[in-house]
């Protein structure tokens, strides 16, 4: 098979996105051709890139060879594609041909990419569920970041795909309570669902008591043991220094862009020795690399998968060529997606 030309979405200017052709060589000699069958979008990168405000100078992700460059427009995004192999470059065993796999490109329908930069999939594994991988790989990342000890109490603020798939890990291990707070009810109702004992709205002026209600801490100086700051608002990391006791945790693994908003830390934050733990799935934390490395972590995601079933997430199904509808759907109209997905062509 040989495709000339392929589809790619393009981020044009701000609350701006194009489907456009554009050419495409066949696969090199160590390369595959890749046809994409989905791949899921990022409310939370993709949509500060898509609103004009993701730092433009900053490289797109230096660590991942499909996202070179920076983010000024136009550009291709997107890290969460599935396909199927359909053409081997002459080094490539054919075996790789007909073979489901997971890669971090951008949108398109086709791509060609090395087979060292793709991830086999395992056989039998709804290709759904796969589009989950970078977001799972983060939520693992953030729960080693953490540290999270058995009878602990556990506070999540955000409930958007990566706050979902963390309160999926956390729910599995055996803490005291795990309290989560999103502002759409239906993700409330999403974070119920995938184990949390309360979930609840952050607006109002008590949501700091009803906090610490939840967590049932009934010493006054207690909180959360582990907090972590998941909601892409720079203004919540204070809610999440007030609910978290002392000498407890706060891990951050929003990505805020250009998004800026004063923090607290002069009235208990010193006193109470709180820890704000910074976590970015591309590097695992130095303390665990005499153990972890990303393979192994990665491994650890692909039998993740069909235990946790993230695909039950999926709200939103929308034809690859309807792209731009759905990207201003989630900006306008976030309350009932969680999960959207683009679904491409067959030929």
């Amino acid at each position: 098979m040989t495709v000339r030309s392929r589809r790619a979405v393009y981020f044009t200017a701000p609350g701006a996105v194009d489907v456009r052709h554009e050419p495409i060589e066949a696969p090199r000699s160590n390369e595959v051709l890749v046809r994409t069958v989905r791949t899921a979008i990022s409310a939370g990168t993709e949509l500060l890139i898509y609103r004009g405000r993701a730092p433009a100078e900053m490289p797109a992700d230096a660590s991942l060879p499909a996202l070179q460059g920076n983010l000024t427009f136009p550009l291709k995004y997107g890290y969460a594609a599935v396909g199927r192999v359909v053409e081997v470059g002459e080094a490539v065993d054919r075996s790789w041909l007909g073979r489901p796999v997971f890669a971090f490109q951008p949108h398109q329908t086709h791509f060609s990419s090395p087979v060292t930069d793709l991830v086999p999939l395992p056989d039998g594994l709804d290709l759904e569920e796969a589009v989950f991988i970078p977001n799972l790989e983060t939520a693992v990342g953030l729960v080693h970041d953490g540290h999270p000890l058995a009878g602990e109490r556990v506070v999540v603020f955000g409930q958007g795909i990566v706050g979902l798939l963390t309160t999926l890990l956390l729910a599995r291990m055996p803490l005291a309570r795990l309290v989560t707070l999103d502002r759409h009810p239906r993700r409330r109702q999403a974070s119920i669902a995938s184990g949390a004992h309360a979930c609840l709205d952050p607006a109002g002026s008590a949501v700091e008591a009803n906090v610490r209600a939840a967590l049932e801490a009934g010493d006054p100086r207690t909180g959360a043991d582990l907090s972590f700051e998941l909601s892409g608002d720079p203004s919540t990391l204070n809610l999440a220094i007030a609910a978290t006791g002392f000498d407890g945790r706060i891990v951050i693994g929003s990505w805020y862009g250009l998004k800026t908003a004063p923090i607290d830390l002069g009235s208990r934050f010193h006193r109470s020795r709180l820890r704000l733990i910074s976590s970015q799935v591309s590097r695992i934390g130095p303390e665990l690399t005499g153990r972890w490395t990303k393979a192994r972590r990665l491994a650890y995601v692909l039998d993740l998968l069909p235990v946790l079933r993230p695909s039950a997430l999926i709200t939103h199904r929308v034809p690859f060529e309807q792209a731009p509808e759905a990207y201003r759907m989630l900006d306008q109209d976030p309350a009932e997606a969680l999960q959207v997905v683009l679904t491409y062509p067959e030929s």
